[in-house]
């Protein structure tokens, strides 16, 4: 029985190719593939190895769609029964009326409900090979008021959110600003134009950091300095 064994640091860099550990007792999850007893990366990424399960985070790629996953997005088309939204991805997503907490009789402006341009926040109800089916159902999945949109790579979303919501409560805290982030790599900030503009340089900080150790208090002095001389 081959012995189980890690092959790598914690937050190692990795490539494609690269074994990360081996033996049957490791669960394989994203960015890894097993190969007989190995689980080897299929991506160049950040190694994360939690419990026994095995993963490795890409930095950089676009953002592959899940079931379960709370998105942003924005309207860019609709018909009679459905909202097309832009989330990022190769195909654009789709919003049934059939999946809004209210009843919408077919035929009815749709526009109404969810302009073209808006932004909102859904969950992702189903996968297939060419469609990605959205739902509004549920507590916080809305339309957004406006706000300051910021773009970051989905890879980075955890580190932006941090540990049970550390990092992003950290910028709450310090900007006074309401932030949503999409899994998807959209994020929603509202609040005071000059912080949601620093709200905003922080997260690109943040994206552009997030393979250091010890960043939650580099961002916080990070933010400290953005607010040198002002009152907060």
């Amino acid at each position: 029985m081959t012995e189980e064994i890690t092959l790598v640091k914690p937050k190692e860099i990795v490539i494609p190719g690269q074994e990360i550990a081996q033996g049957m007792g490791f669960i394989p999850s994203g960015g890894v593939y097993r190969e007989g007893d190995k689980i080897i990366s299929n991506v160049i990424g950040i190694s994360t190895v939690n419990g026994r399960v095995v993963r490795v985070i890409p930095l950089s790629g676009k953002y592959l769609p899940k079931s379960g996953d709370t998105v942003i997005g924005k309207v860019i088309d609709m018909n009679i029964a459905n909202w097309f939204i832009d989330i990022g991805c190769a195909n654009d997503a789709a919003l049934n009326i059939r999946e809004t907490p209210e009843f919408i009789e077919l035929g009815t402006d749709l526009s109404q409900f969810f302009n073209f341009g808006e932004y909102l926040v859904a969950k992702i109800a189903k996968v297939t090979r060419n469609t990605i089916d959205l739902s509004v159902k549920g507590p916080g999945l809305r339309k957004l008021p406006t706000s300051k949109m910021v773009r970051i790579n989905p890879s980075k979303v955890p580190r932006v959110i941090g540990k049970e919501g550390s990092m992003i409560s950290l910028i709450k805290d310090k900007t006074k600003c309401r932030i949503m982030v999409g899994q998807n790599g959209f994020a929603s900030i509202q609040g005071e134009p000059l912080d949601e503009i620093k709200a905003a340089e922080a997260i690109k900080y943040i994206e552009a950091n997030s393979h250091k150790e010890g960043l939650t208090e580099e961002v916080s002095k990070y933010l400290d300095s953005l607010y040198k001389g002002e009152k907060k």
